[in-house]
């Protein structure tokens, strides 16, 4: 029975424009670039790092595989 791992289902809800390079850099960093785009990442520790960092940009989903 193979074990399911959680993931992470990131969208961006708002833009970057004006935010310090910091934030800019964390979205890039996790696949975004626009609003309404999404990802799936795996739940680790970093990406939930750099979730908390940006989290007024972000809106996030727990999903299961």
């Amino acid at each position: 029975m193979a074990k399911k791992t959680k993931k992470l289902k990131i969208v961006q809800t708002r833009s970057v424009i004006g935010r310090p390079k910091d934030q800019k850099l964390t979205i890039e960093a996790l696949g975004l670039g626009r609003p309404n785009y999404s990802r799936v990442h795996n739940d680790t520790p970093q990406i939930r790092g750099m979730v908390r960092k940006v989290q007024h940009l972000v809106k996030v989903e727990e999903i299961e595989e």
